[in-house]
């Protein structure tokens, strides 16, 4: 039996970049006028915020390696997207600077999931829980769906989607 400190310190089965497939994340990230750049395994990844293996991002740059989980990905590729692209090459690491932009966030992160595939809203938001993402409804799903109106009309505002 193993021992419950190490089952704690386990990663979370979510999906990982690794899991797409090829191109997939590229294309999506090139619709949106961002570069996915990949780097080796055991590499530290730029503009990571969080550290491995949670993606990075320097101005219109998204950085991710094959462990990093397409929620890192989508999150951090979308504080990009929000942002009106004069301010993308002024980030590098942290890209919010308001609870909006990071409700925004969240929310077109979830929406784009339906554009890679094998992943969707659904699976998406089952990693976000599994990985420790915390709303006050008490999961991702209900935030979304209940409590996510000011990120959509942000979205809408700024002509991204909204669905």
């Amino acid at each position: 039996m193993a021992d419950s400190s190490d089952a704690d310190a386990a990663p979370p089965d979510v999906l990982r970049v690794r899991d797409l497939p090829p191109g997939a994340a590229d294309a999506l990230l090139a619709s949106h006028g961002l570069q996915l750049h990949f780097v080796d395994d055991a590499t530290p990844i730029p503009g990571s915020f969080w550290g491995e293996p949670e993606a990075g991002v320097i101005a219109h740059n998204v950085y991710v390696r094959g462990d990093t989980p397409v929620h890192s990905m989508l999150h951090e590729a979308c504080h990009l997207i929000v942002l009106p692209v004069e301010r993308r090459a002024q980030v590098h690491t942290d890209a919010t600077d308001s609870v909006i932009e990071e409700d925004a966030t969240c929310c077109l992160q979830i929406i784009l999931a339906d554009d890679l595939p094998g992943v969707g809203r659904h699976r998406l938001m089952g990693d976000m829980d599994a990985w420790g993402y915390t709303y006050r409804l008490g999961s991702t799903r209900a935030w979304f769906e209940q409590d996510a109106d000011d990120a959509r009309a942000f979205l809408k505002e700024r002509g991204l989607p909204h669905r």
